[in-house]
């Protein structure tokens, strides 16, 4: 694992920074630009490269940003997948024409990989655009569209395991709001709805223990901060649907003097570089983002040599980190 001191050389930085952006530090004041440096040197230093492949005739794939920079840097969920991307492009040896959603030009590519969640306008949009066209984290599959996801059911099979053979029985989820670009459309989070599917089958489901909050680590603290002034009540354990909102509701917890995880239990997900240098470190569901990235470019590659004779859906399997954010629930 990279040592504070590594990224901070990397970024060219200090630790102390370094630990205080990683930990997001709200009385810490520092410009966009050095967090974006100091999360992509954290993400390249904990990137695990793969096998390599021979370089090709250069060709271009269009790569279609659903976050900007600033909205990467409220959850690096994305930063890590793009970056993947860039890397493997990079390594294979093609033309990356990197382009916002709202932002999208005529240039000619060979394929385009659209990274996000999107609406019908949009996905219509995409579908004009020369050569294939791949969507990664988003189901396309039944718009006739190749489509590269996480195994979400899977990765919450893990989490209730987790918690059960802990001893928990109160559950809850702290769930992402997000929306559509432009049509500002509701997208329902998939965590949430399989939570509530499983938990409903073990007997276990609770109304009162779901929290709602928009995907960044700023909203799980203020929303968990209302929730503890609010004295609603609060489970023995809790799943959130990404790890910067576990973030941000492990900081209002100890605020308000909640033990963690002797008072609650908290597992992330999607395990990114940041969850192992927060205090304490973040139990979390690992989704191997950067070869997700990778994963796209070698399959854009595919695509782009043949034609299938329908649209393929790869879906990505994820395992449980287990660090200090849970223990077992005394007797």
């Amino acid at each position: 694992m990279a040592t504070i001191k590594d990224i901070a050389q990397l970024a060219g930085v200090s630790s102390a920074t370094v630990s205080r952006v990683l930990n997001y530090d709200q009385g810490l004041s520092v410009g966009d630009e050095t967090k974006k440096k100091i999360f992509e040197a954290a993400e390249e230093l904990n990137y695990t490269k793969y096998k390599k492949n021979a370089l090709r005739d250069r060709q271009t794939i269009r790569l279609v940003q659903w976050f900007n920079d600033q909205e990467e840097l409220a959850d690096i969920y994305y930063l890590s997948i793009r970056l993947g991307i860039e890397h493997k492009a990079e390594e294979l040896g093609f033309t990356l024409l990197k382009e916002p959603l709202d932002q999208l030009t005529d240039k000619a590519a060979d394929g385009t990989i659209a990274l996000g969640k999107f609406d019908q306008k949009q996905i219509d949009a995409l579908n004009k655009l020369d050569g294939k066209l791949l969507f990664v984290d988003f189901d396309a599959s039944t718009e006739g569209h190749d489509s590269l996801v996480v195994d979400f059911s899977q990765s919450i099979d893990l989490v209730l395991e987790k918690f059960l053979e802990e001893g928990h029985k109160s559950i809850g989820i702290l769930t992402g709001i997000e929306h559509t670009k432009g049509s500002d459309l509701p997208l329902s989070d998939p965590r949430y709805r399989l939570f509530m599917q499983k938990m409903i089958e073990k007997g276990l489901f609770k109304e009162e223990l779901v929290i709602q909050a928009p995907f960044a680590v700023e909203s799980g603290y203020q929303k968990m901060i209302e929730v503890l002034e609010n004295d609603q009540p609060l489970p023995d354990a809790l799943f959130a649907s990404s790890d910067a909102l576990a973030i941000g509701a492990m900081r209002a917890l100890q605020e308000k003097k909640v033990r963690i995880p002797e008072d609650i239990s908290i597992i992330g997900f999607n395990d990114v570089s940041v969850a192992k240098y927060v205090s304490p470190p973040l139990s979390t569901i690992k989704v191997y983002t950067e070869w997700m990235g990778e994963l796209a470019v070698n399959t854009m590659t595919e695509l782009m040599k043949e034609d299938a004779p329908t649209p393929r859906k790869i879906m990505i399997g994820t395992e449980l980190v287990s660090r200090d954010s849970t223990k077992k629930r005394n007797a």
